[in-house]
C-alpha cells in the first residue's frame, strides 16, 4: 500500500489568529475600481490629504545629499530623539521628558508591536476598549497574548470607564491599550478620565499602552490630554506611542516612537535590533525638522483648522439631513463614526458599506473591522469637494434603506 505523504502545515501557528487589515483592503479595492474608471470617493483611509510641510521635505532631501543614508543608530538618531523630547515637553507645559527613553521605529505600528512584544506573552490578557483600531488585537495575538475587547458606552462617546475595565479584569490581566484621540470614533478622554484609568492600572499593577498618535489633531483647547500631563508616577508603567504620520502629513515617511520606562525601552531596542535595526535614516532627519521647526508648527495649526471645519460640516449635515442617525461627535482625529442599524431592521455596517461601494461608489469602513458592525467609519481626511460628493451619496444610500424599512 502506497503511503500518502502528508506535508506539514505551510504556516506557523504564530499566525493562527492573523488576518489582513480591513482598512488597507478596502482602500486597495477603491484604488482598483478607480483604475477601472469608476468615480469612487474613498473615505476609508486614515491618511491626511495634505502634502508634507516644505521644511520637512527639504530636511529629508538635504539629509540624502549629505550622505546620511547609512545605518542609523538602532534607537534613533540623537537629533530626532532630542527634538521629540522637547516637543513632548512643550506640549505638556515643560515637564521633563528624557530622550534616552524614546525608541524610534518604522512607524507607530512598529512601536506598538515592539511594546506589546516586550511586555506581553502567553496567558497574559490585554484589555482593548471597543470599537478599536484594527491592528490592536492582531498585534496582541502576535505577542501570543489574549486581546479582551471592552465595549464602550454609547452615551459616553463609546469610551470606557473604570467600571467597564473592572468587569473584564482578572488575575491574568496584564495590560490595557488605550487610544485617545480615538480611531475609529474621534472621541477624546479628558485628563480626569485618564487619571482615573491610571489609578485603576496602578491598583492592579497593569501596563498602559497609550496610543497618542492623533494627539495634535484635537478640537478642544490645545493638544489632547495625555499621560504626559499627569505626575511622574503615572508613567512608571505606561508606554506612550507617538509619531509624525498624522498631524505632520508624513504617513509614507514611516516614523513612529515609543516613550517607555528605561528597562522597557532597552528591551524594545534589543528587539528592534533583530528586526528593522532602526527607521529610515533620511526620514528621521526630516522628522526632527517636523518636531522642531516653528514653520512646521504653523502648518500643523492650519491643517488642524481644516480638519475642524470639515468636522463641523459633517456634523451639520448629519444633524440636518439624517437626524435619526446616531454618531459620535468627533473631538479629535479625523473620523466620523455613525450608526446604521437604525435605518433598517437587520442592517449591518458591512451590508451598508457593500451597497454604498457597489451602487454609490463610496468607500467607507464597516464597524465590524473595529469590533461593532452596527457602525461605520468615515474619514474626512480628504478634499472638501470629495467630501461633499461622498456625503451626497451617503445620504442617498441611507434614504434608500430607510425607504425600504418604512
Amino acid at each position: 500500500m502506497t503511503k500518502v505523504l502528508r506535508l506539514p502545515d505551510p504556516l506557523s501557528s504564530n499566525l493562527q489568529h492573523l488576518k489582513g487589515s480591513e482598512t488597507i483592503a478596502i482602500n486597495a479595492e477603491a484604488r482598483r475600481l478607480r483604475a477601472l474608471g469608476r468615480d469612487v470617493v474613498d473615505l476609508s483611509v486614515g491618511e491626511p490629504d495634505f502634502d508634507t510641510p516644505g521644511p520637512v521635505s527639504a530636511a529629508g532631501i538635504q539629509a540624502i545629499q549629505k550622505g546620511l543614508t547609512r545605518y542609523p543608530p538602532n534607537v534613533g538618531v540623537a537629533d530626532l530623539r532630542n527634538a521629540m523630547a522637547k516637543h513632548l515637553s512643550d506640549l505638556s507645559g515643560g515637564r521633563a521628558v528624557d530622550p534616552d527613553r524614546i525608541v524610534i521605529s518604522t512607524g507607530s505600528k512598529q512601536s506598538l508591536f515592539n511594546t506589546c512584544f516586550a511586555l506581553f506573552g502567553p496567558r497574559d490578557k490585554v484589555l482593548i476598549p471597543s470599537p478599536a483600531w484594527v491592528s490592536y488585537p492582531q498585534i496582541i495575538h502576535l505577542a501570543r497574548a489574549e486581546p479582551v475587547m471592552v465595549p464602550g458606552e454609547v452615551e459616553w462617546g463609546l469610551k470606557v470607564g473604570v467600571k467597564d475595565l473592572e468587569r473584564h479584569t482578572d488575575k491574568l490581566t496584564r495590560g490595557l491599550v488605550l487610544c485617545s484621540p480615538c480611531n475609529p470614533t474621534g472621541a477624546v478622554y479628558t485628563l480626569a478620565e485618564l487619571k482615573a484609568i491610571g489609578d485603576w492600572a496602578r491598583k492592579h499593577n497593569i501596563w498602559i499602552v497609550s496610543d497618542e498618535i492623533y494627539r495634535r489633531i484635537h478640537y478642544g483647547q490645545g493638544p489632547a490630554p495625555s499621560f504626559f500631563d499627569l505626575p511622574d508616577e503615572y508613567l512608571e508603567r505606561t508606554v506612550v506611542i507617538y509619531g509624525a504620520s498624522k498631524a505632520y502629513a508624513m504617513t509614507g515617511w514611516r516614523i513612529g516612537a515609543a516613550y517607555a520606562p528605561s528597562p522597557v525601552a532597552k528591551a524594545m531596542a534589543n528587539l528592534q535590533s533583530h528586526t528593522t535595526t532602526g527607521a529610515n535614516h533620511p526620514a528621521q532627519i526630516a522628522a526632527a525638522a517636523a518636531f522642531s521647526d516653528p514653520r512646521v508648527e504653523q502648518e500643523v495649526v492650519k491643517m488642524t483648522a481644516v480638519f475642524r471645519r470639515r468636522r463641523d460640516r459633517l456634523v451639520e449635515r448629519f444633524r440636518k439631513e439624517a437626524p435619526g442617525v446616531e454618531f459620535v461627535e468627533p473631538v479629535g482625529a479625523f473620523y466620523l463614526f455613525f450608526r446604521v442599524d437604525g435605518a433598517k431592521d437587520g442592517l449591518t455596517g458591512s451590508k451598508f458599506c457593500d451597497r454604498l461601494l457597489s451602487e454609490h461608489a463610496v468607500a467607507l469602513v464597516p464597524g465590524a473591522a473595529f469590533g461593532d458592525d452596527r457602525w461605520v467609519r468615515l474619514s474626512y481626511a480628504t478634499s472638501d469637494k470629495e467630501l461633499e460628493k461622498g456625503m451626497d451619496r451617503i445620504m442617498a444610500c441611507l434614504a434608500e434603506f430607510e425607504a425600504i424599512s418604512a
